[in-house]
C-alpha cells in the first residue's frame, strides 16, 4: 500500500489551530482548536510533521486584520516559522526524503504552521541545524531569511568589496535585526551601529555583535555622536514613514537604503536623488507568492543559515520556550508578542 494511502487512512485528521474572527487575544475564540484532514503532498509540496513553532509580528497582524468585518467559514490557520520531519513528498518533489529534519518559514498565501501537519513546498524549504536544539532551530527561519535576503539579495552587499563599510540598522534588538546584526559584522565585515532605548535592549545588541548601540529617538544626532556623520548603509526593520528623514540625512552620497515596513503614507524618494542614493524593498514572502524562477533560493538560504548556525557563526535570537500545542499557550505567545517589549523570539513546542 502506498505510504500516501497508508497516512490518509491511519492519521486522517490532525489538530488545528486558528480563528474565525479578528478578536483581541483575551477573548475566548481569538484562537480555537480544530480537527481538519490531512492531504497527502503533490507536485513540488512536502508533508512535514511540525515539532515546534516560532511566533513573528506578522502573526498577530494578520490575525487582527484577517476577518475584522466578518466570520470566516473556516478556520484561518496562520504562522509563519516550524521545524519537524518530513511525512512524505510529491511526485515533483527531490531535495527531501522522508525522515529529513527541516525548517522553513512557509508561504503567506498558504495556510501556515499553526497545525501538526504541513503542506509546504520544498524549495522554500532547508534543512534543519543538527547541533542546536529545535527550539533555537525554530526561532530563525523568517528572520534569518529576511535579514540574508536584504542585505544580500537586495542590497547586494559583498564582503570582499564591502568589508569596512558602515551599516545602521534601525530596530537592533528585533527578530530581524537580531540576526542583521550577526550577518553585518561576522559575514560582511561592516561597522555595525543599532538602534535600542532600553538597558536589556542595548546589552542584547552589544552582544550580537554591535560596535555601537544609539538610541532612535534622536536619531541623526546620536549616529553622529558616535564619529559617524554619514553611513553608507540604512536598513529600517521598524517604520520607514517615522525615520525617513533622519535616513535621507545619514545616508552617504551613493549608498543604499533597504526596508521592511509596511509605509503608511508616501515615501518621498525624490529626496534620495541628489545623493545618487538607492532604495531596495525586502518583503520576505515575495518568491513564494509570485513562484518566481529562483524560488529555490530560500532553501539554499536556509541551508547556508543552518550551517551557520551550527558553526556558531551565527547564535539562535530564542529567548521563551512555551511546552504543548494548545490555543492557551497559542495566545500567551501572542500575547508576549503584542506587549512589545519581548527581546529575541518566542517558541512554542508541539
Amino acid at each position: 500500500m502506498p505510504q500516501t494511502t497508508y497516512l490518509k487512512t491511519k492519521l486522517d485528521k490532525m489538530k488545528a489551530i486558528g480563528f474565525k474572527k479578528s478578536l483581541p487575544i483575551n477573548e475566548a475564540e481569538s484562537f480555537i482548536e480544530f480537527e481538519k484532514e490531512i492531504i497527502p503532498p503533490t507536485g513540488h509540496d512536502i508533508l512535514v510533521k511540525i515539532e515546534a513553532i516560532s511566533i513573528n509580528p506578522v502573526d498577530y497582524k494578520i490575525r487582527q486584520g484577517a476577518a475584522k468585518e466578518n466570520v470566516l467559514n473556516e478556520p484561518k490557520i496562520i504562522g509563519w516559522d516550524a521545524v519537524g520531519t518530513v511525512e512524505e513528498i510529491g511526485d515533483q518533489a527531490t531535495l527531501f526524503k522522508k525522515g529529513d529534519h527541516v525548517f522553513y518559514a512557509g508561504d503567506i498565501t498558504k495556510d501556515g504552521s499553526n497545525q501538526e501537519y504541513q503542506l509546504v513546498d520544498e524549495r522554500i524549504v532547508g534543512f534543519a541545524p543538527q547541533k542546536i536544539s529545535v527550539a533555537e532551530a525554530v526561532a530563525m527561519p523568517l528572520t534569518a531569511l529576511t535579514a540574508y535576503e536584504i542585505l544580500f539579495d537586495r542590497l547586494r552587499l559583498d564582503p570582499d568589496k564591502d568589508k569596512g563599510k558602515s551599516i545602521l540598522i534601525i530596530g537592533g534588538a528585533g527578530g530581524v535585526g537580531s540576526v542583521a546584526i550577526q550577518l553585518a559584522k561576522n559575514i560582511l565585515g561592516l561597522q555595525v551601529i543599532a538602534t535600542a532605548s532600553r538597558p536589556d535592549t542595548i546589552e542584547w545588541c552589544k552582544k550580537l555583535g554591535a560596535d555601537y548601540v544609539v538610541n532612535h529617538k534622536d536619531l541623526v544626532n546620536e549616529v553622529r555622536n558616535t564619529g559617524f556623520d554619514s553611513v553608507d548603509i540604512i536598513v529600517d526593520f521598524v517604520d520607514v514613514n517615522q525615520y525617513w528623514d533622519a535616513m535621507v540625512a545619514l545616508i552617504k552620497p551613493q549608498g543604499k537604503i533597504g526596508s521592511i515596513s509596511d509605509p503608511t503614507e508616501p515615501v518621498n524618494l525624490r529626496q534620495l536623488k541628489g545623493k545618487s542614493v538607492s532604495f531596495h524593498w525586502e518583503l520576505m514572502f515575495t518568491r513564494s507568492m509570485f513562484q518566481t524562477e529562483d524560488l529555490i533560493e530560500q532553501h539554499h538560504i536556509l541551508n547556508k543559515i543552518a550551517q551557520l548556525l551550527d558553526a556558531r557563526t551565527l547564535q539562535s535570537t530564542l529567548n521563551k520556550t512555551i511546552e504543548g500545542f494548545t490555543a492557551d499557550n497559542l495566545k500567551e505567545a501572542h500575547r508576549l508578542l503584542e506587549s512589545g517589549k519581548t527581546i529575541g523570539k518566542v517558541v512554542l513546542k508541539f
